[in-house]
């Protein structure tokens, strides 16, 4: 690729084109422009919903469909940012931003443009995004209320009620705070109930050694990013400190030592009926619109293999939600089941506190370090200098993921010949590699079941060194009075045993505060489906099932800081729609 090209021309010419063809409504003009294999990704912004179509003839129903039920206008490229860009040797496309607006809001787009053997440029990958909502802007620092009570306690203003809630957010996580303080700069009340004592302790109450693996930069909440100073691996207690200091920055309504018994089909003229129970025993009664579920990644069950005779264990079983500190095994034999994140994080705590642990590795797991993968995966866009946090995540999104996860099989290839003498080593003491779905890493795994990898910040080399002991050559059988045996005959002597095998399907949980009626309107919650999108995190949690309508008005949002952050806009955004009665069809 010759590097003199004029990208700013090449870009402004087709986006001309673009643009006029989309104002105009003119599909096969469109179309036109794109290559045969072109994709289109929406959110909200064209169809109401979250979409990939891939391939000309896919595009071209999709906008043959859509474009006549908006109207668009005020196409603006942002020439500041167009670059041509080769991110490998054999792979180069012109990137571009532009904004433009719709008949019920503005929205932002991304495209890209690859070059063919005629010399022309066509665009193989469009991204069109709604940002806000015509007359509904987000209004970041709303006026103080002049009943405001001043000199009184954080949690006399959590608890006093001015107005009754529009939506009720069930947890006080990230993801409940993201969508919590996206609502209230749309004026939509909302309500957290969180069922801890303090908002942050659905990370306190975890084990000590649990830190962040994402750099800092890639996790800020919405309109506050962390401090300069901080960590670029957070520890899990400073998280959940900054996630109480948030709520109370941003005056977030929540009722803590609270739980949801009940979300059923409102009587009162709204859609659902919330019952909650307080700490001390209180019932209270809630009509909604509108229930966020923001219930975390996992369900409260615990995953545990049925391994027998159990009762013959003279020692301590416990999940690895229930472990706190390895100071509390001192001079114990820990036995470790599992061989992922957490896995990693609780034998790495164990040995640094000279405690004799072993870990159990039943299948094969993807490991990369966090020094050579993540600058080679997410490169220059989140790092001290790198751009604004939420455009940098428009970027990521801007991929389709079928794109992602082509770009990733090269990038984990990059990844091992960076991380080769820690792969070598874990290879000469039996631990089990693999590559990663269709050789893509962790992009798949963590996509499809939040699993099956570990990204290595130390615990590697404990194992190569043997401070973390291995046994990956057989299947446990039973345990034994004095530890666990297994299938090829040998033994294991513990005294402790943690499994650190994952949870339950987070629909469980969902599941558990329904009326069995609704079951079966109840779509998966985490996981892609056919065209790469999430299955129901960030959407109403019917999806597009048969009987979605049955629980309109239920919403799932849930994922890592960065999917929370972004995601928690397009649900508020969504919900502030019908709420204004504004919202379209979705597609």
């Amino acid at each position: 690729m010759d590097p003199a090209i004029d990208a700013q021309a090449i870009a402004n010419a087709w986006f001309t084109a673009f643009a006029d063809a989309m104002s105009s409504k003119d599909t096969t003009s469109v179309v036109d422009l794109l290559t045969d294999e072109a994709f289109w990704r929406d959110m909200l912004a064209l169809t109401w919903d979250y979409h990939t179509y891939e391939g000309r003839d896919r595009v071209k129903k999709f906008l043959t469909d859509q474009l006549p039920k908006f109207s668009l206008s005020t196409f603006k490229l942002r020439e500041d940012l167009v670059e041509l860009q080769t991110p490998f040797e054999d792979l180069a496309w012109i990137q571009g931003y532009f904004t433009f607006d719709t008949t019920v809001g503005h929205a932002s787009g991304i495209f890209r443009l690859v070059p063919l053997a005629n010399g022309s440029w066509k665009g193989h990958t469009v991204y069109t995004n709604l940002e806000d909502l015509r007359g509904f802007p987000e209004k970041i620092r709303p006026s103080s209320h002049p009943e405001e009570i001043y000199g009184e306690s954080a949690e006399a203003k959590q608890e006093r009620l001015e107005e009754e809630p529009s939506v009720i957010i069930v947890g006080g996580g990230q993801s409940g705070l993201d969508a919590a303080v996206r609502l209230r700069a749309l004026d939509v009340n909302a309500l957290i109930i969180e069922r801890n004592e303090c908002i942050g302790d659905n990370w306190r109450n975890r084990y000590a050694a649990l830190r962040l693996h994402d750099p800092v930069w890639y996790d800020h909440m919405p309109y506050l990013p962390f401090p300069p100073h901080w960590p670029i691996h957070m520890p899990a207690l400073k998280l959940a400190d900054w996630l109480e200091s948030y709520a109370h920055v941003f005056k977030l309504k929540v009722w803590t030592s609270t739980r949801v018994v009940i979300v059923e089909p409102g009587t009162k003229g709204k859609k659902w009926s919330v019952k909650v129970v307080r700490g001390d025993g209180r019932e209270r009664f809630f009509e909604v619109n509108h229930v966020v579920f923001a219930l975390g990644i996992s369900s409260d069950t615990v995953r545990m293999p049925n391994i027998p005779c159990r009762e013959e264990f003279t020692g301590q079983v416990l999940h690895s939600s229930k472990h706190k500190n390895a100071i509390d095994h001192l001079g114990k034999k820990v036995v470790v089941v599992g061989a992922c994140t957490s896995a990693h994080d609780i034998c790495s705590d164990y040995a640094d506190h000279g405690v004799d642990v072993t870990m159990i590795q039943r299948g094969s797991t993807y490991v990369m370090s966090t020094r050579n993968g993540m600058p080679i995966l997410l490169g220059p866009l989140y790092s001290e200098n790198g751009p604004p946090t939420d455009f940098a995540y428009r970027i990521n999104l801007s991929f389709p993921n079928a794109i992602i996860k082509l770009l990733h099989q090269r990038a984990t290839k990059v990844i091992a010949e960076a991380d080769k003498d820690i792969l070598d080593g874990l290879h000469r003491v039996g631990f089990k590699l693999n590559m990663g779905e269709d050789g893509s890493g962790a992009f798949q795994l963590a996509l499809k079941k939040l699993g099956g990898y570990y990204f290595d910040d130390g615990a590697s080399q404990k194992i190569i060194d043997g401070k973390i002991k291995l046994k990956a050559d057989g299947h446990i059988a039973r345990f034994t009075p004095t530890g666990l045996l297994f299938e090829d005959g040998s033994t294991l002597e513990a005294d402790v045993v943690v499994f650190a095998t994952g949870y339950g399907d987070a629909r469980e949980a969902y599941l558990q505060l329904l009326p069995a009626g609704l079951h079966n309107a109840v779509q998966p919650i985490w996981g892609i489906n056919e065209e790469g999108e999430p299955n129901s995190a960030s959407r109403e949690i019917g999806g597009h099932g048969p009987d979605a309508d049955k629980v309109a008005g239920l919403w799932s949002l849930m994922g890592n800081l960065a999917m929370c952050r972004f995601f928690s806009k397009h649900v508020a955004l969504q919900i502030k729609a019908y709420e204004e009665g504004i919202f379209g069809v979705r597609y």
